[in-house]
């Protein structure tokens, strides 16, 4: 019999889809899901459709979960500028915690999804490698505004937090704007059917720049770590893969997964040249036989954009979780090409 209910914020997400793969692969959990589309619900999991952003819909919505024991939040929600990210993802994270803790009793842990954001990553080169202890920037960052939200709460409360920083987040998840590795796949895909090599698009420096990446799988391991592990509380960690890689070394062996010539890098933006292949992706649907998503919801252009203009090192320590005792470890050449073979054996790609 379970003994534990995890309630999945941003159920639909990369993150969230994983994690609640994950609980459930693990037993011993009986798990909601949380999100906007809602969910087809099976076994031990069952999703509710709700807008967080309504404080009265949430609390009507999640007043009767009583029984939830941790809260695993991931969720987002995406605006133009850094400052308006602030409100409505504050807004969320506050509405969850004021609907459920008054009704649940048993509740013993929140786990908050953060990022580099909270070391300035997006901002510019940042001191490498982070270390979760590292001084904090200019804001708004709503990161840090969240983590300092379930500080105070937490300061009278019975539970605990725990916040985890990992880098690029890598799995399968249709519609989800935080998604690297259906960006490559899908851009090598249109690379292949309209004959063209493949070619990084980012800035010169970020080809040979550092970074790292954290596998969704081991992402949803550490994440569920940190929220039972007694000795992870009220603590940020960082995690990552434990490997770190330059697109200069990565993008060949990309490359020859797809079977695509590589010629020299080509600064572009993603967003602009990838607007008019709506057609051409329909195209392909058809020939290749494909599952039929919408060409909007299978990669985030602006996303890539984003990623590749780091020019700079994106690389955390993680030896802080690793003395705390979580040690899985993933090579990220082989979480690139596990993903793009399932996406291929799932007809989302050719």
């Amino acid at each position: 019999m379970a003994t534990r209910t995890a309630l999945v914020v941003g159920a639909r997400g990369v993150i969230g889809g994983n994690l609640i793969e994950h609980l459930d692969r693990a037993g011993g959990w009986e798990i909601i899901g949380l999100s906007r589309r809602g969910g087809v619900s099976q076994g031990s999991v069952r999703h509710i459709a709700v807008d967080l952003l309504d404080k009265e819909d949430a609390a009507l919505k999640l007043s009767r979960l009583t029984e939830v024991t941790h809260i695993f939040y991931a969720a987002y929600q995406d605006r133009a500028s850094w400052a308006e990210l602030v409100p409505p993802n504050l807004a969320m994270l506050t509405n969850v915690v004021d609907a459920i803790e008054p009704v649940a009793p048993n509740l013993e842990h929140i786990s908050l999804m953060q990022g580099y954001k909270v070391y300035g990553a997006h901002l510019g080169a940042f001191t490498t490698p982070a270390r979760e202890d590292d001084p904090p920037h200019m804001p708004p960052e709503f990161n840090v505004d969240q983590q300092q939200f379930l500080e105070r709460r937490q300061a009278n409360a019975t539970w605990s937090w725990s916040a985890l920083r990992p880098s690029v987040v890598a799995g399968i998840g249709l519609g989800n704007p935080m998604n690297l590795a259906m960006v490559i796949a899908v851009y090598a895909s249109i690379s292949k059917e309209l004959r063209v090599p493949f070619r990084f698009p980012g800035k010169p420096g970020a080809y040979t720049s550092l970074i790292e990446m954290t596998d969704s799988g081991l992402l949803a391991e550490a994440t569920v770590w940190a929220a039972t592990n007694p000795g992870s509380k009220n603590q940020a960690f960082n995690i990552t893969n434990g490997d770190m890689f330059r697109w200069s070394s990565m993008w060949p062996k990309i490359a020859a997964f797809f079977d695509l010539d590589v010629a020299p890098p080509l600064q572009m933006s993603l967003n602009e040249v990838m607007a008019d292949k709506f057609d051409l992706w329909e195209s392909m649907v058809t020939k290749h036989a494909l599952e039929k998503t919408p060409y909007s919801d299978v990669a985030s252009w602006q996303f890539g954009d984003f990623v590749f203009a780091w020019d700079y090192d994106v690389i955390a320590d993680t030896s802080k979780s690793r003395r705390a005792g979580f040690h899985t470890y993933v090579d990220s050449e082989a979480m690139f090409m596990r993903i793009f073979q399932s996406l291929r054996d799932q007809r989302l790609i050719p």
